[in-house]
């Protein structure tokens, strides 16, 4: 349960004094978050606060929501520190995988007008995952995704963007873009793969 100082320091980062401790790895990091160490979540924001509300701001296009999805980002790995498993991938990763579904969640509740919900999210956003894209640290600068985007032919540019930063399903899109549904799922499939390939090739120039 958090107590008014818990929310109030992930409330307002930016006035938190900045001690003179030795910089720890991310694991050490977390185990003090666990651990309920105000101090160690403020350092953790401090590290990757951009990243995450740069995501966050993508997605909703709004200062405001943004800001507020940032704060419930952080709140939320407060309660959920304890499933971070750093075996399993970066840091970086899993704060941007529970942003950008906290963002999607805020867009859909901001949305919910009866034109607009549609069956659950598909798990589109997902397969960003499987090209271990999210857990490269360049990724943290929020311009990979954009530049590689830019790449792609319009059609299938847009259909991506609206799977990753809005979260839309196929039919959703199909709906939004009065495309039949078969025409959509071909571009989303064909972008994802041209989107992989395009990564994969940028990687390998950073060798």
């Amino acid at each position: 349960m958090l107590n008014s100082q818990t929310i109030a320091a992930v409330a307002d980062f930016s006035r938190t004094p900045k001690m003179e401790i030795p910089v720890l790895n991310d694991t050490d990091l977390m185990h003090r978050v666990v651990e309920r160490d105000q101090s160690a979540l403020s350092e953790l924001y401090e590290r990757y606060g951009n990243p995450v509300y740069g995501l966050a701001m993508r997605v909703v296009q709004n200062t405001q929501l943004a800001e507020e999805i940032t704060q419930d980002t952080f709140l939320k790995v407060w309660n959920q520190a304890q499933s971070w498993d750093p075996t399993r991938g970066q840091l970086i990763s899993w704060l941007l995988t529970i942003t950008r579904y906290t963002a999607i969640d805020r867009l859909r509740r901001e949305w919910r007008q009866p034109n607009l919900v549609g069956a659950p999210v598909e798990d589109i956003p997902g397969l960003f995952s499987a090209l271990d894209m999210v857990g490269d640290a360049r990724w943290q600068d929020g311009q990979i995704l954009a530049a590689l985007l830019n790449q792609l032919p319009d059609e299938q540019a847009e259909v991506v963007q609206m799977a990753f930063y809005q979260g839309m399903t196929h039919t959703e899109m199909a709906e939004r873009l009065n495309l039949p549904l078969g025409t959509v799922k071909t571009r989303v499939r064909l972008g994802l793969q041209k989107l992989k390939t395009l990564w994969l090739e940028s990687s390998e120039r950073q060798i």
